[in-house]
């Protein structure tokens, strides 16, 4: 008898050439958001390459693709065949159709972003002003690892799992909430759904995990203060949205220091002042304005918004001036199963050992997955990328790195948990 874990390493181990070729040609090429034609072919051209016959353009430029296990039940937690055969010698269970028909889906996003890169990589970026530094490629490439993997141990499943290569997660609406409105679900309806992010702040080989809620929800706010400008030197004859903007900055941070509970995590920021038209004597008569607000219950966060509207147009109007204030309602927040979330703790520390799992705190950043976990139970889950003794960069920076090591682990452990997730349906 063969231990799976060890089988999976070794199938892991033997394609990590290969899987580092993907990756690189990913980062040489990327797509940004909604413009993925290329990385689409990619996808797709690997998967029919592994024999799956995957649909393309799904909510523009996504992909889904299918593997049904060949009627087997899965092997138990520890041993298959030396052969490869599952432990239950190729005999399907009696009447396991609705084993057969309950599907765990595995995701991945494949989007870039508009950052000119200076990683100096001899496969670095060859699009100007675009990059993958948010590790996209690395998800995708450790997917489509995983999916090689288990295509090979397809004997020790019943069941089958959905695949899905999902566009646009960096930009609004989101490419989860594209691909289901462009009926990604229509056919089959996932029992569960797994997902990770490339965590540059833990060392590789880590792995880490939250029930519950884990990443928050995003809105994105545009405000537009009109005053009346005029001669910098005659201020009493304007209305000067500058002084007015700023006053609303000021006051907008009473939103989180004195609205939001003490214990309910919110940020309120804003990124981005311009003014329309002034110079260095010249008061413009609009300033625009851009920021993000993020938290963890949506009760809070339809009172926020309207706390932030009265505020902008409260000063404004006080001060002489009009607020206009578009809110851009965004992603929820992400919600992880609490038995999803047990069965990735679970497999990664009989994968990887348990001093290499961690439980995470709670993180202010959004991802778009939070529409699939509203829909099935799921799991969104943090793999390590930094490699020990270098310069620690974070995601969404021009010196994004990964340690391409984690590529192999995040493949075996994808295609593991997969496994046990099926198996585990089994056993109940």
């Amino acid at each position: 008898m063969e231990n799976l874990i060890d089988r999976i390493k070794q199938l892991a181990h033997a394609q990590r050439e290969e899987v580092i070729e993907w990756r690189r040609w990913m980062h040489r090429h990327p797509d940004l958001s909604q413009e993925e034609y290329g990385t689409m072919e990619f996808v797709a051209e690997r998967l029919r390459a592994m024999g799956l016959d995957p649909k393309t353009g799904i909510g523009k430029t996504g992909v889904m693709a299918m593997l049904e296990g060949r009627g087997v039940p899965p092997c138990t937690p520890t041993e298959i065949n030396a052969s490869g055969k599952g432990v239950h010698g190729g005999t399907p269970l009696q009447g396991d159709k609705e084993i057969r028909q309950y599907c765990v889906a595995l995701r991945s996003d494949y989007d870039a972003l508009p950052i000119t890169e200076c990683t100096g990589l001899p496969f670095a970026s060859e699009k100007p002003g675009v990059m993958h530094a948010c590790g996209h490629d690395m998800h995708t490439c450790s997917l489509l690892g995983a999916i090689k993997i288990l295509i090979q141990l397809k004997d020790q499943f019943s069941g089958t799992l959905m695949f899905i290569f999902e566009p646009s997660e960096e930009k609004y609406p989101g490419g989860a909430r594209m691909m289901m409105e462009d009926g990604l679900f229509d056919d089959i309806m996932p029992n569960e759904i797994y997902s990770f992010h490339c965590l540059p702040e833990m060392d590789f080989g880590k792995v880490g995990m939250r029930k519950g809620k884990y990443m928050a929800s995003t809105d994105e706010l545009y405000w537009t203060v009109k005053g009346l400008g005029g001669h910098g030197a005659t201020p009493h004859l304007s209305v000067d949205p500058i002084v007015v903007a700023s006053h609303i900055v000021i006051a907008l941070q009473q939103v989180v220091s004195r609205n939001a509970a003490p214990m309910m995590p919110t940020v309120l920021t804003i990124g981005k002042i311009q003014e329309v038209g002034g110079r260095t004597n010249i008061i413009p008569d609009t300033v625009k304005m851009e920021g993000i607000i993020r938290t963890f219950d949506e009760k809070w966060r339809l009172e926020a918004h309207e706390k932030i509207r009265k505020i902008s147009t409260g000063v404004a109007e006080a001060m002489g001036a009009e607020c206009d204030l578009f809110i851009d309602y965004g992603y929820p927040y992400v919600f992880n199963d609490d038995a999803c979330t047990q069965q990735v703790h679970d497999n990664a520390c009989a994968f990887l050992g348990e001093e290499n799992v961690e439980w995470l705190d709670l993180r202010m950043t959004a991802e778009d997955f939070a529409f699939f976990a509203q829909k099935i139970p799921a799991c969104y889950f943090r793999i390590g990328i930094h490699e020990p003794g270098t310069p620690f960069s974070n995601l969404h920076r021009p010196n994004l790195m990964v340690d391409e090591r984690s590529l192999e682990l995040a493949n075996g452990l994808i295609a593991y948990n997969a496994l046990m997730a099926l198996n585990n349906r089994i056993k109940q």
